[in-house]
């Protein structure tokens, strides 16, 4: 079921031409997030409706720590109330780094509640994706600890690469990610299943194509993670999972 080097993008259309049914997806944001919302519609999908609210983290900051997982995740159960009124088929807390968060134990989630880190390795499992290269914005210890959490889940992560940023990933331009990816190994970039650009906060999608077309194996992003798991759910299929 792996995807064909040049076409994740065209398998999401694939997939969102196959639907049963019209989703209504939840999605839960990182109060300084401006590239989820720019890139979902730009997907798409016309099977999915996404409805949006902003998360505020207790600590009222940005920079990617413990406090900032910990507060987001605290903050969910009002995010939900907030979409009450709406009858949803799935909620999304588009975050990947808040589903490994490092430190003390972080507060559970509300139930059906899952984070882009769920949406990503959801879709990796179900397509068979077994090796990956990983390139994030992320300090390299969040790198790191992203790596082990894949693990979990039977992802081995070949390479990895990060610009090793806290913050400000909304600013991170299209050559960044093309210079961070060229300098992964191209031993490593040769004999994996895919390329993982994790974070929902950056933007990925003027480069997904490009670099799909450039490496010759599929590249995913947090964000057309959430996209694919949204489109397979309209199927009547989800990409269910657990860890190993």
């Amino acid at each position: 079921m792996r995807p064909r080097a040049d076409d994740v993008l065209g398998l999401l259309a694939s997939w969102d031409g196959q639907a049963e049914r019209t989703v209504r997806i939840g999605m839960l944001l990182p109060w300084a997030n401006v590239a989820v919302e720019d890139e979902l519609p730009r997907l798409g999908l016309s099977h999915t409706v996404f409805h949006y609210t902003r998360l505020v983290p207790a600590s009222r900051t940005t920079a990617v720590d413990a406090a900032f997982w910990h507060g987001l995740r605290s903050a969910a159960a009002g995010g939900l109330d907030a979409l009450s009124p709406v009858p949803l088929d799935a909620v999304f807390l588009a975050c990947t780094s808040a589903g490994f968060p490092t430190g003390p134990a972080p507060p559970v989630l509300p139930p059906g509640v899952r984070t882009a880190f769920d949406a990503l390795t959801g879709v990796l499992t179900h397509l068979g994706v077994r090796r990956i290269v990983l390139a994030t914005p992320y300090p390299q210890e969040v790198t790191a600890a992203e790596a082990a959490a894949l693990a979990a889940y039977g992802i081995e992560t070949t390479a990895h690469a990060s610009l090793d940023l806290a913050d400000g990933y909304p600013t991170v331009t299209a050559d960044q990610i093309r210079t961070l990816v060229r300098h992964l190994p191209s031993v490593a970039l040769r004999t994996a299943d895919a390329v993982v650009l994790s974070c929902t906060g950056w933007h990925t999608l003027p480069v997904l194509a490009e670099l799909q077309q450039a490496l010759g194996v599929p590249v995913f992003s947090s964000t057309l993670a959430m996209a694919l798991y949204a489109a397979r759910l309209a199927m009547g299929a989800p990409c269910e999972h657990q860890p190993k």
